[in-house]
C-alpha cells in the first residue's frame, strides 16, 4: 500500500503556473490527450529543482499539438509523451518526427502509456530513439522525480557535447581563417568576431596588444560593436575602468570572467601579449570558458605568424627601396660614364681636328717665320747690312706671328666653348652697350679696309648673362662681318627690343651664303665658301663659338641672305631679363 499512496491523484484542479521567476528554466514537455495526466504531473512537480533551475511545463493534448510545441520550442529539455493518443501509434509516430524530422537529438524522450500492451517496451526500446519507457501505473511521483532527474542529467551532459562540437567547429573553421592572416589588425579584428560566436551571443569587445620592446606601451589591435570606434585611437581614450581591467589582465596573465564580461590573455612565443575583454553579457557556461581557453591557446602562433609576416613585408620593402635607389644610384654612375665616354670621344675627335687644324693652318705661318728668320740670318753676314731689308723681314714675321697667336686663341676659345661642365656666370650687362662696344673695338679693323661701320644700338637692354662670353660670341660675328666684306664696303650693326626679346643684327655687304654654306655654317672647322678680302686667316672655329655661347644663355643665332645689301645678316636673339624673371 506504500506504493499505492505514491501513485499520482489526477484530479481537475485547475494547472498550477510554474515559477518564472528564475533566470533560467527547464523546458519540460507533457504530451497527452487525458487531462488528469497534465493535472497530476504539474502537481507531482511543481516543487521541482536541479541545479538551482526550475522547470517550465508546457502542454499538448494532441499529436498535432504536440508537433506545433516541439517547432516552437527546439529548446526543450524533456518530453514526457503518451504513446496512444488519437492513435495507437501517435506517440510513437511523434518520436520520429522529434529525430529524424526536427533533427532534434539532444531531448530526452520518455513514453508513458497506460496500455504497455500495445506498445511492448522491448520493441520500442529498440526500434525507437527514446530515452526511458514507463506505465503509468509504475510512475509514482518518486519516480517520475527519479527519472525526470535522469533524463535532465542525460540532456544536459549532450547540451554540453553539442556546444562542445559546436565551439571545436567554430575553433577549426576559425583557424583555417585566422591563420591565413598576414595582417595583425585584421588578424584582431577575426579573432574578435570568432570569439562572439564561438560565445553564442553579440559581444562588444576589444583587443589589446603590448609589445615585449615597450612593456608600458598599449596598442589597441581592433574593437567590435560598442568599442568598434576605439580601434583607431590610443588607449588612453578608453574608459578608466576598462584601462583599469585591461592592466590588471596583463598584470596576471590569466583569463579572467567577471559577471557578464570575459576578460581573455594570451601570450606569444616571439614576447607579445594580447587582452581581449569582451562584453558578452551573460556568465559563460564551463564548456564556453573550455572552449574559449581552447580557442585562445592556439591564437598565439596565429599572431606570430601575421607579426612575422609583417616584419618580412616591411623588410621586402625596405629592400626594395634599396633595391630601387641602388638602380637609380647604378643608372646614374651608368650615364655618367656614357657622359665621360661621349666626352673622350669628343676630345679625342677635337684632338684629330686640332692637330689637322695644326699641321695645315699653323705649319704655313711656321714656315714664313722660319723662311724669313733664316734671311735675316743671312743679311748679317752681308757687308753693309740691309738694315731696311731687315726690317721688312722682321715686319712679316710680326704679321705672321700675329696671326698665328689669333689662331691658336681661336682653338683655346673653342676648346672652353666645348667644355660639357662649364658654367655661365649671371650678370646683367646692358646688350645694346656691350654690341655698341665690340662694334668700336672693330672700327680700326674696318678702318683698315676702308669699310664704314654703322652702329645703331637702343638702350636699356637688360640681359642675364656672361658678359665676357656674350662679348666673345659678338665679336666673332663682327670680326668675321669686317674680314669677308670687300674693301670699302659697308657694315651694319644694329640693337633693339622685339617681342621681348634683345635682337642684334650684324649685317655685311660681302659675297653672301651659298646652300652649301647652310649645312656647316655653325660646325667647327668649316670654312665657308666665301674668302677673307685682305688677305686674314681663318681657323673655321669663330661661327661655332658663337653659336655654343649663345646656346648656353639659352638663346638663339641664325643666318640669312640680305636682299638688299647682297651680303648676310647674322641675328642674335637673347630674353630680356623682365621676361627671364617672369619665366
Amino acid at each position: 500500500m506504500a506504493e499505492e499512496a505514491d501513485f499520482l491523484t489526477l484530479v481537475d484542479d485547475e494547472e498550477v503556473a510554474p515559477d518564472r521567476a528564475a533566470a533560467a528554466t527547464w523546458k519540460v514537455a507533457v504530451v497527452d490527450d487525458d487531462q488528469a495526466v497534465h493535472t497530476g504531473t504539474t502537481f507531482a512537480l511543481q516543487d521541482f529543482q536541479l541545479h538551482g533551475r526550475r522547470l517550465e511545463l508546457l502542454s499538448a493534448r494532441s499529436a498535432a499539438e504536440a508537433r506545433e510545441l516541439f517547432r516552437a520550442h527546439p529548446d526543450l529539455a524533456v518530453i514526457l509523451l503518451d504513446v496512444v493518443m488519437e492513435t495507437e501509434g501517435a506517440g510513437l509516430d511523434l518520436v520520429g518526427f522529434v529525430r529524424e524530422e526536427l533533427k532534434n537529438e539532444t531531448v530526452r524522450i520518455i513514453l508513458r502509456t497506460g496500455q504497455p500492451g500495445q506498445a511492448p517496451e522491448r520493441r520500442v526500446i529498440v526500434d525507437y530513439d527514446i530515452n526511458d519507457y514507463k506505465a503509468k501505473t509504475e510512475l509514482t511521483a518518486e519516480k517520475l522525480f527519479t527519472a525526470l532527474t535522469a533524463a535532465l542529467r542525460s540532456y544536459e551532459q549532450l547540451l554540453r557535447l553539442v556546444e562542445t562540437r559546436r565551439g571545436l567547429e567554430i575553433i577549426v573553421d576559425a583557424a583555417a581563417a585566422l591563420f591565413d592572416q598576414r595582417s595583425a589588425q585584421r588578424l584582431a579584428e577575426g579573432v574578435l568576431a570568432q570569439l562572439s560566436s564561438l560565445m553564442g551571443v553579440e559581444c562588444a569587445g576589444l583587443l589589446v596588444l603590448r609589445e615585449a620592446e615597450s612593456p608600458s606601451g598599449l596598442t589597441v589591435l581592433a574593437g567590435s560593436g560598442g568599442y568598434s570606434d576605439h580601434a583607431s585611437e590610443p588607449p588612453q581614450a578608453l574608459a578608466p575602468e576598462l584601462c583599469e581591467l585591461i592592466e590588471g589582465a596583463f598584470e596576471r596573465r590569466c583569463h579572467d570572467f567577471p559577471a557578464g564580461r570575459s576578460i581573455l590573455y594570451m601570450g606569444t612565443s616571439s614576447g607579445r601579449e594580447l587582452v581581449a575583454l569582451m562584453d558578452c553579457g551573460r556568465a559563460l557556461s564551463p564548456t564556453d570558458k573550455a572552449l574559449v581557453e581552447v580557442f585562445c591557446s592556439r591564437l598565439a602562433a596565429a599572431f606570430d605568424n601575421a607579426t612575422l609576416y609583417e616584419r618580412l613585408e616591411r623588410a621586402n620593402q625596405r629592400l626594395e627601396e634599396k633595391v630601387v635607389k641602388r638602380t637609380a644610384q647604378l643608372t646614374a654612375a651608368k650615364e655618367r660614364l656614357e657622359n665621360q665616354s661621349e666626352r673622350l670621344k669628343r676630345a679625342n675627335a677635337f684632338k684629330s681636328e686640332v692637330l689637322g687644324t695644326v699641321a695645315h693652318d699653323l705649319k704655313n705661318p711656321l714656315g714664313v717665320i722660319l723662311g724669313r728668320t733664316e734671311m735675316l740670318n743671312e743679311m748679317f753676314a752681308l757687308t753693309p747690312f740691309p738694315e731696311e731689308n731687315a726690317r721688312g723681314q722682321l715686319e712679316h714675321i710680326k704679321q705672321t706671328a700675329r696671326r698665328l697667336t689669333d689662331m691658336v686663341e681661336d682653338l683655346i676659345a673653342d676648346a672652353r666653348a666645348d667644355a660639357v661642365d662649364i658654367s655661365v656666370r649671371a650678370y646683367e650687362p646692358d646688350f645694346g652697350v656691350l654690341v655698341s662696344e665690340v662694334a668700336e673695338n672693330n672700327r680700326k679693323l674696318a678702318a683698315a679696309k676702308d669699310q664704314e661701320l654703322v652702329v645703331n644700338v637702343e638702350p636699356h637692354l637688360r640681359v642675364r648673362a656672361d658678359t665676357e662670353r656674350l662679348r666673345e660670341a659678338v665679336d666673332n660675328l663682327v670680326s668675321n662681318a669686317v674680314k669677308y666684306s670687300p674693301v670699302g664696303g659697308r657694315i651694319e650693326v644694329t640693337a633693339r627690343r622685339e617681342e621681348g626679346d634683345a635682337v642684334a643684327r650684324i649685317a655685311d655687304n660681302g659675297p653672301g651664303l651659298s646652300p652649301e654654306d647652310n649645312d656647316r655654317l655653325f660646325v667647327r672647322f668649316q670654312r665657308l665658301s666665301a674668302k677673307p678680302t685682305g688677305g686674314e686667316s681663318s681657323t673655321g672655329l669663330g661661327l661655332s663659338i658663337a653659336k655654343r655661347i649663345i646656346d648656353l644663355h639659352k638663346g638663339r643665332i641664325f643666318v640669312e641672305n640680305s636682299g638688299e645689301t647682297g651680303g648676310a645678316v647674322f641675328t642674335i636673339a637673347l630674353p630680356l631679363l623682365d621676361k627671364a624673371d617672369a619665366q
